[in-house]
């Protein structure tokens, strides 16, 4: 069995980090057997590594190894990548195709972004991890695949879980051994080792001197988070080399190539929950400009109903002079009929009630209508948002991307609220 040194020359892999030698170790030991592996990890710390190391030290490196970004392969398709189809399966099936599973039979496949993969596709995904059947799209034949699967991905799978996103059983099935690959920044003893080898490639491949940092630069190196991880440190290398006329690089010049640098290796602020706070509290304050302008107006159907219903204009302006104010202004004199022109559209002639009602309804929409603004709106925030969405599906007839569009909220957003409020 090769030691660690040796797969790190042979793959190219560099650093001392007490944590990046157990990773290689575990992969090592693990290679010999079929076991699934599940390697964890930041995009850009060189998850693809371990896969290759796997499958060149089993019994199956003279099969087939195929890398797989279940990431990048459309959720319509993804099923037709894996596990092939029928011919006439689906609009442009012109002819039977074997999937991954088929063709790298005996050997390994790696599955980059696994967390990425849609709940239909994990659930073919576990029976071929359980007894190595899959079907083909389009076929009710159930075929045989004797591969390894290694898995990768840089997400937190148990909340990835917990929000039903992943199985759980798929989860503990492909992680029977889990690789965990440290983040550059908690590797800080090798942050300089590994930008020196990509100066030093970088000149050699634009036939140029390396590029050097001053003593200054390589604190601000060390300070930097990295959140690209090892992927950022190589573009940023290959930038300053191409870039740059001087070859000794100071913290100044160095400084001007990391974005939003804060010379700080502090946990980052995450964004996301301020944003939705912020949504959320935006919408609170439209949803209390609403019920303040639904009050006022019920106030003012109220004082319009009494005057239909009394025929006494004077009395019922003495009575309700408090929503009178509310409604038309709170001056320093009282408001009246007599004094304010503008209230004498309230004032009733003699003939029949049925012509005295200002609205063109019928005498019983107008009945109807005053049964129904004697009720006292009483809805929650809660509920008034239920009754907003249900309005808006009903009008887009069912249509979520409409609906959230009128409602000026996001598609998941809108999704999410359906299935919080069981809509």
């Amino acid at each position: 069995m090769e030691g660690v040194q040796s797969i790190k020359q042979r793959f190219e892999i560099i650093g001392q980090d007490p944590k990046l030698n157990r990773a290689l170790e575990k992969a090592i030991q693990v290679a010999p057997t079929d076991i699934s592996v599940l390697v964890t990890g930041e995009s850009g710390v060189g998850k693809e590594s371990i896969p290759k190391i796997i499958h060149s030290l089993s019994h199956r490196k003279h099969a087939k190894y195929i890398a797989v970004n279940c990431g990048a392969i459309p959720e319509g398709t993804i099923d037709s990548e894996l596990f092939g189809h029928e011919k006439g399966a689906f609009t442009g099936a012109t002819q039977t195709r074997s999937g991954y599973f088929e063709v790298a039979d005996g050997g390994t496949i790696f599955l980059d972004e696994v967390g990425e993969l849609p709940l239909t596709t994990q659930v073919r995904l576990l029976r071929v991890l359980e007894n190595g059947e899959f079907l083909k799209v389009g076929s009710s034949q159930v075929q045989k695949t004797d591969v390894r699967i290694v898995a990768a991905t840089n997400i937190n799978m148990f909340e990835a879980i917990k929000k039903e996103k992943f199985r759980e059983d798929l989860y503990y099935r492909l992680s029977t051994v889990e690789i965990a690959i440290p983040p550059l920044r908690d590797r800080q003893g090798d942050i300089h080792l590994l930008f020196r080898k990509f100066a030093s490639d970088f000149g050699q491949k634009y036939k140029m001197p390396t590029i050097r940092l001053d003593e200054n630069a390589v604190s601000l190196l060390l300070k930097y988070r990295w959140p690209g991880n090892i992927r950022q440190l190589r573009n940023i290398a290959e930038q300053v080399s191409v870039l740059e006329e001087k070859r000794i690089i100071s913290a100044m010049t160095l400084n001007g190539y990391l974005p939003n640098n804060t010379g700080s290796n502090l946990p980052a602020v995450i964004n996301q929950t301020k944003s939705e706070s912020d949504f959320s509290n935006e919408r609170e304050i439209l949803y209390k400009v609403l019920f303040d302008m639904k009050g006022d107006l019920t106030d003012l159907k109220k004082l319009t109903m009494e005057l239909l219903k009394n025929n006494d204009s004077q009395k019922v302006q003495e009575e309700n002079q408090h929503l009178i104010r509310k409604i038309y202004g709170d001056d320093e004199n009282e408001i009246t009929a007599q004094e304010d022109p503008s209230m004498e559209v309230l004032q009733l002639p003699e003939p029949a009630p049925e012509k005295l009602y200002v609205n063109p309804a019928s005498q019983e929409d107008k009945y109807h209508f005053a049964e129904e603004i004697q009720e006292e709106e009483t809805l929650s925030l809660q509920e008034k948002e239920i009754e907003l969405i249900k309005k808006s599906l009903e009008r887009n007839r069912g249509k979520r991307k409409a609906a959230a569009a009128e409602l000026g909220i996001s598609e998941r957003t809108l999704y999410r609220k359906i299935k919080q409020y069981d809509l």
